[in-house]
């Protein structure tokens, strides 16, 4: 149990900090090309959770069957994601509201750091089951 945690967690940090990476940079781009942080960031964290989930179904909680993806569970994440990106969004927003663009960019991989540990869990017990 505690290897399979290790080797879940330390695969789901290297994808994550990959899914972040793509997420970040989408986030950034769009913004520089004037979107505003609300649909860039619905747009970065879209393009990285199609990556995380299949990178992390495929292989971070994959089981002696195989690949752990599909419909069902492609709807449990879903409703996850939805929950997650809500606060991603809030906070990004907040910070580009009060403090402007640039410290929306540095504070994004705080926030999603902060809630990758949160979501590690949830997809553990939740999501990849």
């Amino acid at each position: 149990m505690r290897t399979l945690l290790l080797r879940q967690g330390s695969q789901y940090i290297a994808f994550g900090l990959l899914q972040l990476v793509v997420d970040w940079a989408v986030f950034v781009a769009a913004t520089a090309l004037g979107l505003h942080a609300v649909p860039a960031n619905l747009l970065g964290r879209t393009t990285g959770a199609m990556l995380g989930f299949w990178l992390n179904g495929r292989y971070t909680f994959a089981g002696g069957d195989g690949a752990r993806l599909g419909w069902r569970r492609f709807g449990r994440f879903g409703l996850l994601w939805i929950t997650m990106t809500i606060a991603s969004t809030l906070l990004v927003n907040t910070v580009e509201q009060q403090l402007g663009l640039r410290w929306a960019w540095m504070a994004k991989p705080v926030v999603e750091g902060g809630l990758a540990v949160v979501t590690f869990f949830l997809l553990r017990r939740v999501v990849y089951r």
